[in-house]
Order: structure tokens, then C-alpha cells, then sequence
């Protein structure tokens, strides 16, 4: 077992695991910040997605020893209140159906928002490839980061709620 100091959410937390453990049996197992979910186990379904500095990343496929200093930001990290612009969609328009995908489609759609802020609906295809929805939401996934990216023009614009 080794120590490490992991920087989640804004705070500097410490791990007692093993080098190669994943990420993602750290935050859940460790930290207890459950809403990253364990899909496939090796990287291909995306609800393990978390942020390392602002990108997404499968954190069931990276090794706590890799994470460094790095910035990681879990779904619980998104905002305090869960009132992100891309959760008052996913509520507003009730998204999931399951919900187990969803706190990865989250990540991923925050990460193309903050790129892209207007996405068209290729856009929002091709970022959101990678991450597989069991119950097949993608329709109303994608009406949701539409609504998200309106909330978010509102919000800056001080006509939204926030």
C-alpha cells in the first residue's frame, strides 16, 4: 500500500492503495464519491468518466500513481448545489431513464459544453460517441445538452438562474 495525495474537487485528499489500483475503486471505495459508476471495467462504456484538469477521462483505466497533481473533478464536484447547467437540463427534461450511465454522459457533455458552448447536434455525436447508454436516452441526452448550453447562454447573459 502507498499514500497519495489526490487533489478531488477542490480538495487535497489522501489514498492508502495499492499504486495500480484504478482511479475509480479510489474515489468510490476510498473517498466514498459514488457517482462515478463502474460500467465496463475496461474504459469503453464511459460511466467511470471523471475530469483529470478539466478533460474527460475513464477513471477505471487509470492507475491512482498516474494521477499525480493533476485536477480531478468527480460528478459531485460539478456544484455544491447540483444546479450546473447540464443538471437543471438533465432534471428539467428528465434525461435518464435508468440514470446509471448518466453521471459519464455528464462529464463528457461538461467538457464539450466548456469547448464548444452552442454544439451542434454532430458535435454533441461525436463528443458523446464513447459514452454507451444501456436504456438508448441519447435522443433526450442530446436535447439536454442543448437545453444545458441555453441555460448556461442565459445564466452569463443575467437572464438565466443560477
Amino acid at each position: 500500500m502507498s499514500k497519495y495525495n489526490l487533489n478531488v474537487n477542490g480538495k487535497v485528499q489522501s489514498v492508502d492503495v495499492e499504486p495500480d489500483t484504478p482511479l475509480l475503486w479510489a474515489l468510490r471505495d476510498t473517498l466514498n464519491l459514488v457517482g462515478t459508476k463502474y460500467g465496463c471495467g475496461i474504459g469503453a462504456c464511459g460511466a467511470c468518466t471523471v475530469h483529470i484538469d478539466g478533460q474527460p477521462a475513464r477513471s477505471c483505466q487509470m492507475p491512482v500513481a498516474s494521477v499525480g497533481k493533476h485536477k480531478i473533478t468527480t460528478i459531485e464536484g460539478l456544484d455544491a448545489r447540483a444546479m450546473h447547467p447540464l443538471q437543471q437540463a438533465w432534471q428539467e427534461l428528465d434525461v435518464p431513464q435508468c440514470g446509471y450511465c448518466q453521471s459519464g454522459q455528464i462529464m463528457s457533455a461538461c467538457a464539450l459544453l466548456k469547448q464548444t458552448p452552442r454544439p451542434t447536434d454532430a458535435q454533441i455525436d461525436d463528443a458523446m460517441a464513447g459514452n454507451l447508454c444501456r436504456c438508448a436516452t441519447y435522443v433526450r441526452i442530446r436535447a439536454g445538452i442543448h437545453r444545458a448550453a441555453e441555460i448556461a447562454s442565459a445564466t452569463t447573459t443575467g437572464k438565466g438562474k443560477k
